[in-house]
């Protein structure tokens, strides 16, 4: 049986609720930390942002400022929402030897779930793991989970939901019309519940909390052993992770990282050169970007609501993508390779669905001899966000 350390930060400020374990993750890769399970509500609320996500396309941005609301972009992938102090965050952190958790991502959604599960059916709820990472209730979603490797620490976030606020939910997200956030509005209170519209009431944070730490000791055989941050995880985390997190770079992540494709200047290098944007549901959305010429990408960035274990492994795609030409069979090898050689897991993201996404491209190009392409990088031109320009 091992001893993990348990952590209750109470009520914590929006940033140290949402990023706090980064610090501790960092504290177990350097040897001054151990595994650890933290549980942390809210004291305000806030807007959450994917870590593949670009904030203008999900978020909308004046709402959040008009109500004084912050915006944070967590490390793992998924969508954007809005969170605030009616969930009980779950965080774990886990040095990937432990032989307590399974070492692929989708198993290890798979066993810590169980604790998810085991909490909501002790509360009285018939509560059924759903994968990819969702538990659920009568079909409603009623947790929200993520996770991510930082060296050897394995990350799991994620929420007891004890209310919801749907309207909130539905305002602080980029949507084309006012009618079109009516509709979602009603699409999101039909399919995510709480433990109040399924109870009718609230239990206690002390009875929730009691039944998770249960959870964890009966399901991953450990003793939680109630504990204090240590002095370096909080340097690590007043000096290092929230100002990264409150950083314009960090905020505006896909656009920083991606200057070049997406510059306002334009300066014609040959005709043909194009920025084209597509959208491509597999179980999860992806976003491709990409500056072609004829059927060759120049250079593309991926985003979307999906979740990769290693965040820098959308980078490493992309740079193998650039250069390729828009055919199946050579955009599969590539993305397979990559997938293979950097050990990429993605849950619910395959590499078809990748080779799918960016073909989507190809009605958008214009057919060149092979001559004319011109592999000097051209300056970009302008895109709005929306499909070829």
């Amino acid at each position: 049986m091992e001893n993990w350390r348990l952590i209750d930060l109470g009520y914590a400020e929006p940033y140290m609720a949402q990023t706090f374990y980064e610090a501790v993750a960092e504290a177990l890769n350097r040897g001054f930390s151990m595994n650890t399970l933290i549980l942390v509500q809210p004291s305000s609320p806030y807007v959450c942002l994917g870590y593949h996500q670009v904030l203008e396309k999900e978020i909308d941005v004046n709402y959040c400022k008009e109500r004084g609301l912050p915006i944070i972009r967590r490390t793992q992938g998924g969508g954007a929402t809005y969170l605030d102090s009616n969930q009980i965050f779950y965080q774990v952190i886990v040095d990937e030897k432990s032989e307590t958790v399974p070492k692929t991502v989708n198993d290890f959604f798979k066993k810590l779930l169980e604790v998810t599960v085991y909490v909501y059916r002790k509360l009285g709820l018939n509560a059924e793991f759903k994968p990819i990472n969702d538990v659920m209730v009568q079909g409603r979603k009623i947790s929200g989970n993520g996770a991510s490797k930082t060296g050897k620490a394995m990350i799991l976030v994620g929420n007891i939901i004890l209310d919801l606020d749907y309207g909130s939910m539905a305002k602080v997200l980029k949507v084309p019309s006012e009618k079109f956030r009516d509709k979602m509005a009603k699409s999101i209170k039909q399919w995510v519940t709480s433990l109040k519209r399924e109870l009718g009431y609230v239990p206690s944070v002390k009875e929730i909390k009691k039944h998770i730490v249960e959870g964890y000791e009966k399901i991953l055989n450990i003793k939680l052993n109630p504990s204090k941050p240590s002095g370096e995880e909080l340097k690590i985390w007043r000096e290092e992770i929230k100002p990264r997190h409150m950083s314009e770079e960090w905020l505006h992540l896909p656009l920083f990282t991606h200057k070049k494709i997406l510059s306002d200047r334009a300066v014609k290098i040959a005709d043909g050169v194009k920025v084209v944007e597509v959208d491509y549901k597999a179980k999860k959305l992806i976003r491709v970007t990409a500056e072609v010429i004829g059927d060759k990408i120049i250079d593309l960035m991926i985003t979307g609501d999906f979740f990769m274990m290693s965040p820098n492994g959308v980078e490493k795609l992309e740079k193998s993508l650039k250069g390729a030409s828009l055919k199946e069979g050579e955009l599969r090898k590539k993305i397979t390779e990559t997938f293979r050689k950097e050990t990429i897991q993605a849950p619910g993201l395959e590499p078809e669905d990748l080779v799918n996404a960016i073909m989507k491209i190809k009605k958008y190009t214009v057919k060149y001899p092979p001559d004319i392409y011109p592999f000097t990088h051209p300056e970009r031109s302008n895109s709005n966000n929306e499909r070829t320009r």
